[in-house]
């Protein structure tokens, strides 16, 4: 339920672009600007929201997630300046996503599973966060209709600080696991330096770049791309909202299978597959038909990155400090949501159109597919040599 409402309410920003942008009498690269901080905000304080838990366990850091969250929301609510706009929806809601989303709550559910189950768990909790988005954009989409862009947004604030409540059965999943991992001290610097020198790990953050240059993009810009092209805008909420449903099936099916297949070789059909599917929905002429199936394809491409990726990370350095090794990969991925925001706000402001972004994340698809390829699937020496041994 935390994920479903954490990442159902993220997914709906992308409804206000046209409204605050009007209302304002701004081009799009404002707010596109505000939802590229938003995401370079996650991915900061993932990294450090991840330690924290890792430090002082993950309830008190959901907590003050939901916190920002809900002030990042309610004083977007009928802002009229730039800077308010950059922190509220940018810089708050960043932070609060970043303390209620997936780099806190998936290795809490790792935990509360024995190993062989692991993969299963990251595909439970992916698919939650597809559930929200799948269940909560048409909720935001109907509000903003019968009561106004403003008032949707003070509903959406107080809602989320239910959030808060939902952080307490995870306070027996915080902190170390208990398995053999345990065996062998290391402190969070050390584990980051291990981190930093891990070659597969490296190549893990640099292709997740390309996930978050996606799915970020999309998100943002899709429901105003469909109006651009003479669509109503009920049809760019229910892209998204298809995008989520279809993404449950996707990013369950993912963690299943990633338990038994290669997670590397997975994730370069993820990202080829996704490359796939836009070169053809600019090829082919738009037509309610071609926006609902190009929306379960990379609906069912979407997060089902995170299991494997999430699986890598555990495979390599094991649980210990997995909130913030995560959260660094994490980075990565919304140092590209940031690139896909603002550039497709940037862009269309210079040149009309929002071709260039698609075709851009279309070549960012293969080079992350490439990336994946030589990713190495197994422990580092410390974990892997006693284990060998015993």
């Amino acid at each position: 339920m935390l994920l479903l409402l954490s990442f159902g309410f993220r997914s709906g920003f992308g409804l206000f672009v046209k409204p605050v942008t009007e209302a304002n009498g701004w081009g799009r690269e404002v707010i596109s600007f505000a939802l590229a901080i938003q995401n370079l905000s996650w991915g900061v304080f993932a990294a450090v929201s991840g330690g924290l838990a890792d430090r002082f366990g993950n309830v008190k850091v959901v907590i003050g997630g939901t916190i920002f969250y809900a002030a990042g929301i309610w004083l977007m609510a009928g802002v009229d300046s730039v800077w308010l706009l950059n922190t509220s929806v940018g810089l708050f809601v960043g932070a609060g996503v970043a303390g209620t989303s997936f780099g806190i709550i998936l290795p809490a559910m790792v935990r509360a599973v024995p190993e062989n189950q692991r993969q299963w768990a990251l595909g439970v909790g992916t698919a939650a966060g597809s559930m929200g988005q799948f269940a909560v954009v048409p909720i935001v989409q109907q509000l903003m209709d019968t009561y106004g862009w403003i008032s949707a947004l003070n509903i959406l604030a107080v809602s989320a600080l239910g959030m808060a409540f939902l952080a307490i059965p995870l306070a027996r999943y915080s902190g170390k696991a208990a398995n053999e991992e345990d065996l062998f001290e290391q402190n969070m610097l050390a584990a980051l330096k291990e981190a930093l020198k891990h070659r597969s790990y490296l190549l893990l953050v640099s292709g997740f770049f390309v996930c978050g240059f996606h799915v970020a993009f999309i998100t943002a810009h899709m429901p105003a791309f469909l109006s651009d092209v003479g669509f109503d805008p009920q049809v760019g909420a229910w892209s998204v909202s298809i995008i989520g449903l279809c993404n449950i099936f996707g990013a369950y099916i993912s963690g299943s299978i990633s338990n038994r297949l290669s997670k590397r070789y997975l994730l370069c059909f993820i990202y080829l597959g996704r490359s796939v599917a836009i070169s053809l929905f600019m090829l082919i002429p738009f037509s309610l038909t071609t926006v609902v199936i190009f929306s379960g394809v990379m609906g069912f491409l979407w997060l089902a990155t995170i299991p494997p990726t999430s699986g890598l990370v555990a495979i390599m350095f094991g649980t210990r400090y997995m909130a913030l090794l995560y959260g660094i990969v994490f980075l990565g991925h919304q140092l590209g949501s940031f690139s896909g925001v603002w550039l497709g706000g940037w862009l269309y402001d210079h040149r009309g159109n929002y071709d260039m972004v698609w075709w851009l994340g279309v070549a960012l698809g293969i080079f992350a597919a490439l990336v994946h390829w030589p990713i190495k699937e197994q422990p580092v020496a410390r974990l892997a040599e006693p284990l060998n041994k015993a």
